[in-house]
């Protein structure tokens, strides 16, 4: 691909199956919320280039799901959207509160895509979804995450920049997660 390919329209917009774009515009109305604080459909679909009805659909599903509510308002037809307010616990920092709905997001995603998967055109049927053990130390752990990272640079700009992905991408959910397998309580295997 030459750097005129990528400045120059495309006027082939790739498709995008309906559980990959779900996924997209859930995730980015969860980040613009945690940016700006609270915005309405509108305002969103200002900002992120979608319709105020798709984003309208995508914030009741958030709702529905308890990562979002209804920002205090003095009435009228706007109604404006937060990050569900709740107490954290005091041993869990906000980094992980917010980890953890991406993983709900993600696992959401996952089951969508398992009973979908045949309406998917044929060469996207398949999927590379793969698991491994391996005995790590915390900075072994810390350097196969960065090689995972820098493996996906070449691809991270797609995002922002339409124009610089071949003719059909798609977007493609690429979920990590390096955790330490902790014994059960009732073992009495050393932990170290």
């Amino acid at each position: 691909m030459t750097e005129d390919d990528v400045n120059t329209p495309d006027d082939q917009a790739a498709g995008t199956g309906e559980e990959l774009r779900e996924h997209e515009v859930r995730t980015a109305l969860l980040d613009l919320l945690a940016e700006v604080g609270t915005l309405t459909a509108t305002e969103a679909a200002s900002q992120l280039g979608y319709s105020s009805g798709l984003c309208s659909f995508h914030l009741r599903q958030l709702e529905r799901h308890g990562y979002i509510e209804e920002a205090p308002h003095s009435g009228g037809r706007a109604r404006p959207w937060r990050l569900k307010q709740h107490t954290p616990a005091a041993d869990e920092p906000v980094e992980e509160q917010f980890g953890d709905l991406a993983r709900g997001l993600e696992d959401e995603s996952w089951q969508q895509w398992l009973t979908q998967r045949n309406d998917a055109p044929p060469q996207w049927r398949h999927d590379e979804a793969f698991s491994a053990v391996a005995y790590l130390t915390p900075e072994e752990m810390i350097q196969v995450a960065t090689v995972i990272r820098r493996a996906l640079t070449p691809y991270q700009d797609r995002e922002q920049r339409p124009l610089a992905r071949p003719d059909g991408a798609r977007p493609v959910a690429l979920i990590t997660r390096l955790f330490p397998l902790l014994p059960h309580t009732s073992d009495s295997t050393d932990q170290t």
